[in-house]
């Protein structure tokens, strides 16, 4: 921040946190550089995912939203060549305030975290409420709920 006073209704989480690294989600569900626009289709049946992380071998190629997939796109199309990268990733070292106000402005509930190489580092989850970033405990929450625990 260039000095900027904190807004005062700055979520505690993002106060605390002063980079993107240290409010990602470090395991983020991923789908190998193999899947296809249907199986996209199919991850995104769960309401609370909103970006399909195309990976290979670690390396990002391509983030693929609910708005790439026009019904016209046949079901057995590469979903790599349908997603992008450009403004759906940022740095594990960017800081997370003007990266918040930038999501919250935009609309936009996920990005991509990688490294300098494009190396798929995790995911930064604004909440709904947009108050603030989903955390590893709260995904295995939600994945303990999925399965009746």
């Amino acid at each position: 921040m260039t000095g900027a006073v904190p807004s005062p209704d700055l979520p505690a989480d993002v106060a605390r946190a002063a980079a993107v690294g240290d409010a990602m989600i470090r395991a983020p569900k991923t789908l190998p550089p193999t899947a296809t626009v249907g199986e996209v289709r199919r991850f995104f049946e769960d309401d609370h995912v909103h970006a399909a992380l195309v990976v290979d071998d670690g390396r990002l190629l391509a983030v693929v939203e609910r708005a790439d997939l026009a019904e016209s796109i046949p079901p057995e199309r590469s979903a790599a060549g349908i997603g992008r990268l450009e403004g759906r990733t940022v740095a594990p070292d960017a800081a997370l305030v003007p990266v918040w106000d930038r999501m919250r402005d935009e609309g936009r509930r996920r990005l991509a975290v990688v490294d300098e190489r494009g190396r798929c580092l995790g995911l930064l989850c604004l909440k709904r409420s947009g108050r603030g970033f989903c955390s590893d405990d709260d995904v295995e929450d939600r994945r303990r709920e999925r399965e009746g625990r």
